[in-house]
């Protein structure tokens, strides 16, 4: 992995970290600050949200869901929070790289007209450029190695030099240009050997290398990893804290009793139905902001890091955002029917949480390395891991079109079967005060 790629890694478990952080303790002190919990705003306050798409009653729920988080302080803390490291995901490696750009080349001895021009054009193909520094000597030319001054030495236009091995860090600037120049080197060391004219030796230099073909596609190159990524992370993110949300939104509503004033005016499936819809749409205007934001930046600084983002895989991680939370909404609301008290939140939230966990951390391995295995395949068709799994594989381009529409079918038809027992489940425990209702005993009820 390259020094970029390291620094984009870092910065997005960074992310993970602090998010998971700011939201357990959202999380603990959100039964405490009830919000506004009726379907019409007070007289004095704004107009109530249309919505156009969703009629009746679950447009009127999905419009105080949606109210309710775009005021809280909670979501324009969280997206400010993911917009800041976004910026600093993109912005510091461009940063960095544009320090990086130039390569310092000691001398020693001297360094013929040719051969400085051919390292000035193996520079061009390494997309660096080149100062060169003169050296007293082999040790003078070591010791600015040692010290940073340089960043690789030409000896006696027989030699090349570097601080560590080009093999520690095979990508960077630094280690490609000391390859290049090397060859540089010992082909015009070979030319002189060989007391060619100054002719031939044109016609030599000149050559062009011949045409490489290979039986196998290329495979995914730093900026597709660093894209799949950054996707990953906010699908993860988004979702574990929205469908917090969604459980302790539930909870907060059974323990205030203030759903026994609801269900009397909505049925139980479609007030269930508008809070899913009410979150979804923040959970999908956060993720959007997101996105506008990273290609914005990414474009206004020429930063590498989304150079190999495309259409598809950004529109992938959109769709299967919309759709983990679809699954999982219905799960948390289900499971949030269930609690009674605030202290249960963790102990019901941990379980749910595990296969998001372990598809997050499966995927993240596999846009690291690039290289999908035959497990992450598997994944990306079961609805609990398919968020994670199918937008990696379509940021690496291993997965064909039908196979993502497989899975999107999969995830939609496991999803409504999810939904019916979600809401069976909500109708029956959502009353029951006093005690956990049991998963056994919310089934078993007639």
């Amino acid at each position: 992995m390259s020094t970029l790629e390291r620094i984009v890694a870092y910065l997005l478990v960074a992310l993970v970290l602090l998010l998971v952080v700011l939201r357990r303790r959202r999380g603990a002190g959100a039964l405490s600050r009830p919000g506004d919990l009726s379907l019409a705003p007070d007289s004095a306050g704004p107009a109530p949200m249309k919505l156009l798409p969703l009629p009746g009653d679950v447009g009127l729920v999905a419009a105080r869901e949606l109210r309710e988080r775009l005021r809280g302080r909670a979501f324009r803390l969280g997206t400010l929070l993911i917009l800041a490291v976004i910026a600093a995901v993109i912005v510091i490696p461009a940063v960095r790289g544009d320090k990086a750009s130039v390569q310092r080349v000691g001398v020693v001895g001297t360094l013929p007209a040719p051969l400085r021009a051919a390292v000035l054009a193996d520079a061009a193909v390494v997309g660096t450029t080149v100062t060169f520094v003169g050296e007293a000597s082999r040790p003078a030319a070591q010791s600015d190695l040692r010290g940073g001054r340089i960043d690789l030495a030409v000896i006696d236009a027989a030699e090349v030099v570097t601080d560590k091995p080009v093999s520690a860090d095979p990508t960077s600037a630094t280690a490609q240009l000391a390859s290049a120049a090397a060859r540089t080197v010992a082909t015009a060391t070979a030319i002189k050997a060989a007391g060619l004219t100054t002719a031939q030796a044109a016609a030599l230099a000149a050559a062009r290398s011949a045409p490489v073909a290979s039986l196998q596609p290329a495979g995914p190159g730093g900026t597709e990893r660093n894209t799949s990524l950054i996707g990953l992370v906010l699908v993860f993110v988004l979702l574990t804290q929205y469908n917090t949300w969604t459980l302790i939104g539930v909870l907060e509503e059974k323990s205030s009793r203030v759903v026994e004033v609801l269900l009397a005016a909505v049925p139980a499936a479609r007030l269930l139905a508008g809070k899913v819809a009410g979150i979804g749409l923040a959970v999908f205007l956060q993720a959007t902001l997101a996105v506008v934001v990273a290609l914005s930046l990414a474009r206004a600084t020429n930063s590498g890091v989304l150079h190999g983002s495309t259409p598809a895989s950004i529109a992938a991680t959109l769709v299967w955002l919309v759709l983990g939370y679809a699954f999982y909404s219905w799960v948390y609301a289900a499971a949030g029917s269930m609690a009674n008290r605030q202290d249960q939140v963790q102990s019901l939230a941990f379980p749910l949480a595990l296969p998001v966990i372990f598809g997050y951390f499966i995927s993240f391995a596999a846009a690291t390395s690039g290289n999908p295995s035959l497990l992450v395949k598997v994944l990306a068709y079961l609805p609990p891991t398919a968020p994670f799994a199918m937008p990696t594989l379509v940021a690496l381009g291993a997965v064909s079109w039908w196979q993502v529409v497989a899975s999107a079918v999969i995830s939609v038809a496991c999803t409504l079967a999810v939904a019916r027992l979600a809401v069976t489940i909500y109708r029956r425990a959502i009353l029951q005060t006093g005690r956990r209702v049991r998963l056994r005993e919310a089934l078993a009820r007639s």
